[in-house]
């Protein structure tokens, strides 16, 4: 039976998050070669990088502060809207059948600050044999105007909405650190791992810690990765961290 996969490229894998609106070419085609290499059904879905991360760390927009400035959301969507662009063309590029997702146009939150993302688009695309990708955006917030929604938040909508059988987050680290710089290989809580820390790059969306704590819920085991192991994980080995908290 075919696999069904929601990966998810970081934005520190796929642009120099130091440079603003800087794509790695390379890295982001390697990605693509990857994935294209796979039988399984895949969701993809990519964080902001230079690209949104930028954008919304100058207009003070993160997944809990938001804006009610139309121009500054605007200038993040749009941000991100060419990145998905670039990845979306690397992707069909390399035979992938990608399709892009745009999460404003569905996404909310409520006042508690919430998710809430129809899914039935995801689910239909990848039904008719393409492959969805989702990206960082900004989702209109209850009571803030609108906010960030990560690609980890994304990742752990999709994956149960489309029955995935694994996760994998590609990062720029080969797994969860301990305070030695050691790989930790399982993570059943972020309690298991004092060490977890945000990312030192620009990054309104909670770092490694942020990102754990995302996967923690699900009820598929998730791998994160560097990204020479991506296609490791693709052909159903488990490399870096497994985070499960089943």
């Amino acid at each position: 039976m075919t696999e069904t996969l929601v990966v998810k490229l970081g934005g520190s894998v796929i642009t120099d998050k130091s440079e603003p609106e800087t794509v790695d070419r390379e890295a982001l085609a390697a990605a693509a070669a990857a994935l294209a290499g796979t039988d399984a059904r895949l969701v993809v879905v990519h964080g902001g990088g230079s690209f949104g991360h930028h954008h919304a760390d100058e207009h003070g927009v993160t997944t809990e502060r938001g804006t009610r400035d139309a121009a500054g959301a605007l200038a993040v969507h749009e941000a991100m809207t060419r990145l998905s662009r670039e990845v979306v063309d690397a992707l069909q590029s390399a035979g992938v059948p990608a399709l892009p997702v745009r999460p404003l146009s569905a996404g909310s939150r409520d006042a508690d600050g919430d998710l809430s993302l129809p899914t039935e688009q995801v689910r239909r695309l990848l039904g008719e044999g393409f492959a969805p990708v989702l990206h960082g955006d900004v989702v209109a917030h209850e009571g803030e105007g609108v906010t960030v929604v990560s690609g980890d938040e994304l990742v752990v909508e999709a994956a149960p909405a489309v029955d995935a059988d694994r996760v994998g987050l590609c990062s720029t680290v080969p797994g969860v650190l301990d305070g030695d710089g050691d790989v930790v290989e399982r993570v059943s809580a972020v309690e298991d791992v004092p060490a977890l820390g945000d990312s030192d790059a620009t990054d309104v969306t909670g770092g490694m810690a942020g990102k754990v704590q995302s996967l923690l819920g699900l009820s598929a085991p998730a791998q994160i990765f560097g990204p020479d192991a991506l296609s490791d994980f693709l052909a159903g080995e488990a490399p870096g961290t497994t985070v499960d908290g089943r």
